[in-house]
């Protein structure tokens, strides 16, 4: 520990500490655009500067270490007007139409021009001039509004491990995108959207598809469902201002009746299906010598990334669709038949936490029923705008449960949205199908949490399994090499393609640079889902009684010839770049 003198107050902090995080752990709030804390401290904004006694120039705190009898001055007149003075420069190349811009009142830049009192912006000339890219299914990227901060290019490499954008050019003419003026479609993102969560601005968004959603529901011909991912109840109520970590699964139940469609189905029945599927199949590959490691394909961001990175492992791939796209293809056959609709006349809509679901969404070989499983993707902010839009009052709403059949589900396919879910959903049923006994103990703690790679080894009958979660692509890449040089081992790895799993998606609502170092988003988002699986009678898929009914009435048995047809799928290698 370090003393350390801040606006006239000492301090005691460890002597590794910026003075970015001294000056926040003592209660005051330096401004920051560019800064994420492990990702992206480089100084680039030049709005944390701060003054430090013996020194002749300001400094940036975010990458100015703590020294002992170090004093600094946060907000005097010098400090004051160069912060001011630097954002006006920043906003004078920005494209100011924040009206009707994505991120109005959610904007980190539009936040610090009111907090730092900026009225007139005195340096107005040229702006950098680029087309907005339009091509990717799942995000839109704006270059006229990029501030050059370098957040998204230091998640994609350092986080994700997928580096597809970066800087281009230098001076007034840099910008951020991919290599050689391509689109997004054209190179190998996976649309997992870590670099929309991440930018302070409007320059990254989902493409929009709620005039779609609008358009299926004014359509008196189409049968319109829904259905919501479990990470979607854990933070759709911070849209509309609830705390973070508030789970309002009742309310968007509600909501979504009232906007008008014929269904609401929960996706967490999907997920209970997938552990069938996935742990019957992980089953069949241990005794029958089969490819392992399995490793999960609910991640459609993930899903890609091995066929771009590492199409090596496809065949360790299990076969089963994602949860949301198991519910479109049994809405459009299972569901169909009862209720004697043709499957040309539903429309899908799937409200997820997620930008890479909307590209999955459009793979071809996801239409058991002959027309695409799942029609259109929401986001969890696209959700929160249509429930503007419609004028509800989401926090009046009284709490309504999903339509039954397919909206039953388990606490086993709540936790399906936290990094590590999948794995102990799995554990829990195929555990009592390979014993035969009931588990004393449910929750396998040893999958849990946030850490970058888990291991663990549970027995399993006369096996001992050896089990792995990595968290987020870059972590998988990692764990990906090591089983490669054969310096690991495994029977069964989770892989969720964003940290933290689906709570912190790209879909999800934004969270600012302050709540991210002042509180642990992701952490609450997935207590929400831990909570929700306490809180329900079945916890495990295996025995939620419209699960057995589906089996009993239509597929027979988990991976039998039916299920293949309509509830697993194929992958593909795919290129690194488009020539």
């Amino acid at each position: 520990m370090i003393t350390v003198n801040i606006d006239g107050k000492d301090l005691q902090v460890p002597e590794n500490y910026t003075v970015l995080k001294a000056c926040r752990e003592a209660g005051i709030n330096i401004p920051t655009l560019c800064f994420l804390e492990g990702i992206n401290e480089v100084g680039a904004c030049r709005l944390c500067l701060v003054e430090v006694e013996g020194q002749r120039t300001l400094k940036a705190s975010c990458v100015l270490p703590t020294s002992e009898g170090m004093v600094i001055k946060t907000s005097t007149k010098r400090v004051r007007d160069a912060r001011k003075l630097n954002l006006e420069l920043i906003l004078s190349n920005h494209n100011r139409e924040c009206t009707t811009c994505d991120r109005n009142h959610k904007c980190e830049l539009q936040r610090l021009a009111e907090e730092l009192g900026i009225r007139d912006i005195r340096f107005e000339g040229a702006k950098t001039i680029r087309s907005v890219d339009t091509s990717s299914p799942s995000i839109v990227r704006d270059p006229t509004k990029c501030i050059l901060c370098g957040r998204c290019v230091s998640v994609c490499e350092k986080v994700q491990g997928v580096s597809v954008i970066g800087f281009r050019d230098r001076g007034f003419d840099t910008t951020v995108g991919p290599i050689f003026d391509k689109g997004l479609a054209e190179v190998a993102c996976i649309n997992c959207g870590q670099c929309v969560v991440n930018c302070p601005v409007g320059a990254l968004k989902e493409k929009e598809n709620i005039d779609l959603v609008w358009e299926a529901l004014d359509n008196p011909k189409k049968h319109v469902v829904v259905q919501t991912a479990p990470a979607v109840r854990a933070a759709l109520g911070e849209e509309f201002d609830f705390p973070i970590g508030t789970r309002v699964t009742g309310k968007m139940a509600a909501a979504l009746r009232r906007l008008g469609f014929d269904k609401v189905f929960d996706t967490d029945f999907a997920a209970d299906l997938t552990i069938m599927e996935e742990g019957y199949e992980l089953l069949n590959r241990l005794k029958n010598n089969g490819k392992l490691p399995m490793i999960t394909s609910c991640s459609p961001g993930w899903i890609k990334y091995c066929e771009h990175y590492h199409p090596e492992f496809l065949d360790n791939l299990s076969t089963c669709k994602s949860p949301h796209e198991m519910l479109g293809a049994v809405i459009k056959t299972y569901y169909a038949e009862k209720n004697g609709i043709d499957p040309k006349d539903i429309f899908v809509v799937s409200i997820m936490p997620c930008t890479a679901k909307k590209f999955e969404a459009k793979r071809e070989e996801l239409s058991a029923s002959g027309y695409q499983d799942v029609d259109v993707v929401l986001t969890t902010r696209e959700l929160g705008k249509m429930i503007k839009q419609a004028g509800i009052d989401f926090m009046r709403l009284p709490d309504e449960d999903f339509d039954e059949v397919l909206g039953e589900s388990t606490g086993a396919s709540v936790i399906f949205g936290v990094t590590g879910g999948v794995m102990e959903a799995a554990l829990r049923t195929v555990a009592e199908v390979v014993t035969g006994k009931k588990l004393e103990k449910i929750e396998f703690e040893e999958v849990r949490g946030l850490e970058g790679i888990k291991e663990a080894e549970i027995p399993l009958g006369d096996i001992n399994v050896k089990l792995a979660v990595a968290n987020s692509t870059g972590c998988a890449n990692a764990l990906l090499e090591k089983v490669k040089k054969g310096e690991a081992e495994y029977h069964f790895i989770e892989i969720m393609g964003c940290p933290g799993g689906c709570v912190n998606g790209g879909g999800q609502p934004f969270v600012s640079d302050l709540v991210r170092t002042n509180e642990n988003y992701i952490l609450k988002r997935a207590n929400a889902l831990y909570e929700e699986d306490e809180a329900k009678v079945i916890r495990k898929s295996h025995e939620n009684p419209m699960i057995q009914k589906i089996y009993e009435e239509y597929f027979g048995e988990p991976n039998s010839h039916k299920a293949h047809e309509i509830l697993h799928t194929h992958y593909v290698k795919r290129p690194k770049y488009i020539d």
